[in-house]
């Protein structure tokens, strides 16, 4: 005859989908910063020349990449955003680094590859605990 043993434990602090969604947060925050700083780059901050206005695509692409690492950051239309910020890398991979080299490391592509999948990660699983979306969602509730 087997004896299961069965523990009461009590949880002290947050449970683990808790953690999930402040890592989450933590992440789409970092991100986001990292993802500015890369759109102020175009607008001629941090030592580079801007791009002139309306040149295509790259004055339009520091623009939204301006405008979606706000909205990111705080978490404000975080999936709609981050399927166009995506989208923004994706082709930014394969029209400027991608003819240059297959390979990420050959075309210097690996930053517009990670930013893309990182955006369709959080397109897919939303802004984390700490957003204005989540906010927003709570309060509809």
């Amino acid at each position: 005859m087997t004896q299961t043993a069965t523990a009461t434990t009590t949880e002290i602090g947050p449970t683990p989908a808790k953690w999930q969604g402040l890592a989450l947060s933590v992440v789409r925050v970092v991100v986001s910063f990292l993802f500015l700083c890369h759109g102020l780059q175009k607008m001629g901050l941090f030592d580079k020349p801007a791009v002139p206005f309306g040149v295509w695509p790259s004055w339009y692409a520091g623009v939204i990449e301006l405008a979606g690492s706000l909205l990111i950051l705080v978490g404000l239309f975080t999936r709609p955003v981050a399927v166009l910020l995506s989208g923004t890398m994706a082709y930014a991979y394969f029209v400027v680094h991608q003819p240059d080299a297959l390979l990420p490391l050959q075309n210097k592509g690996e930053t517009a590859a990670l930013y893309s999948w990182v955006f369709l990660l959080f397109a897919v699983v939303g802004p984390g605990t700490y957003a204005l979306d989540t906010l927003r969602r709570r309060r509809k509730s």
